[in-house]
């Protein structure tokens, strides 16, 4: 069986939901870009490419309609390219490179796009909600239809996780983001990307819209101090989780081309790394947040590896409270994790973050002579999900 191999990446700077660069950007326009550099960065013609597979946790209106066929029509590839897209909420576009992987090994494909798009601004406040919850479920399961942040504020209280570690775990993602940032360490990955974006007054309320370039992710706050953090109002009185330690809302895209190794040597290509395994499992969703103490030992034992061998961990911010929950849990060594910051800073559009932190692993890890990293995530409804690769 070949191994099944990531080649290139590329994806947008990410923007705050509703405030930012991406406000007025169609899901067509977001995946387009991202897979264009994408395939372009691997030296590929788009015909070549077999499928393109991206993630969208909200799939409709503005990222609807099977918005991968969109992006893959958008980004040239050509009418013969088709596309598919995938929704595991914020595990989707890790998802996408792991049905993108299992295809090359199995021998029925060579080269796909994996990738994912979200627009929180266009998309999150006009969903359709006509019978959105199920009577049963309601009656039986209610925790399957709660907001995360209830579902965090279950993980602080049920472990004793108080706030004032959660604040202090949120300006380290702010503050190592910050300095990666100014090192270069997202440069690799991002394209810049021109826009219009809508702009209201703050005053009147009136609405203009202006071109900006994002090139850099826009919600990174270097003059972040514990006590402005300790400052910020909870979302639920009497709670602990606040906009400070929980990951921004996002809208960006993110690509990856994956491809047989066998393809990739042929074209003289290198690659970022292998993918050696993936895992999902189901939680209790009303303490969702611990999703990868349950799929991280699951993808451990079936790739036949020790947390211990692990050199890097990318674990999303979803919350500070499960990302601190769950390393302790796993017990995975401080030093390792979210080395250059989170969502928490870096911003969180759902379906892109399972593949914005796979491809920062191995850009990381190969920078830090690392052999095996791990991408994982909590995801909506109490699931988990787990990735493995070895850096080439």
């Amino acid at each position: 069986m070949t191994d099944a191999v990531i080649v290139s990446t590329a994806r947008t700077g990410l923007a705050k939901s509703w405030k930012g660069a991406l406000n007025m950007t169609h899901g067509a326009t977001l995946g387009a870009h991202v897979i264009a550099h994408a395939v372009r960065r691997a030296g590929l013609d788009g015909p070549e490419v077999e499928d393109v597979i991206l993630g969208c946790s909200n799939p409709e209106g503005a990222t609807g309609m099977n918005i991968a066929r969109q992006a893959a029509y958008k980004a040239g590839l050509g009418v013969a390219v088709p596309g598919m897209t995938v929704n595991r909420f914020c595990a989707s576009s890790l998802q996408t490179i792991a049905i993108a992987a299992q295809r090359i090994m199995t021998g029925e494909c060579e080269i796909l796009v994996a990738g994912g798009i979200e627009s929180i601004s266009c998309v999150q406040n006009e969903m359709n909600r006509h019978m959105m919850d199920d009577p049963w479920i309601v009656q039986n399961k209610p925790e399957l239809y709660w907001p995360m942040p209830r579902t965090a504020e279950r993980v602080a209280e049920r472990y004793g996780i108080g706030r004032d570690r959660q604040d202090e775990y949120g300006v380290r993602s702010q503050l190592r983001a910050a300095a990666a940032t100014d090192a270069g360490r997202f440069a690799d990955e991002i394209v810049p990307m021109t826009v219009t974006m809508a702009v209201a007054d703050r005053k009147t309320g009136a609405v203009t819209t202006k071109e900006v370039t994002l090139d850099r992710d826009e919600g990174i706050r270097p003059d972040t101090t514990l006590a402005g953090m300790s400052a910020i109002r909870t979302v639920y009185e009497g709670g602990v989780i606040t906009a400070g330690n929980a990951s921004q809302l996002s809208d960006g895209g993110s690509a990856c081309v994956v491809m047989s190794a066998t393809e990739a040597a042929r074209r003289n290509l290198t690659p970022m790394g292998v993918f050696r395994g993936f895992a999902v499992t189901g939680c209790e969703p009303g303490e969702m947040g611990i999703g990868p103490v349950f799929a991280v030992p699951k993808l451990l034992a079936k790739a036949g590896v020790r947390l211990s061998d692990i050199d890097l961990w990318e674990l999303n911010e979803a919350f500070a409270v499960q990302v601190l929950y769950c390393r302790d849990r796993l017990e995975i060594p401080d030093d390792r994790l979210n080395v250059n910051g989170g969502a928490i800073a870096v911003g969180h559009p759902y379906g892109v973050s399972g593949s914005r932190i796979a491809a920062h692993a191995l850009i990381e890890g190969k920078r830090r002579g690392a052999k095996l990293v791990v991408a994982t995530m909590c995801v909506g409804a109490g699931q988990g999900a787990a990735a493995l690769f070895e850096v080439c």
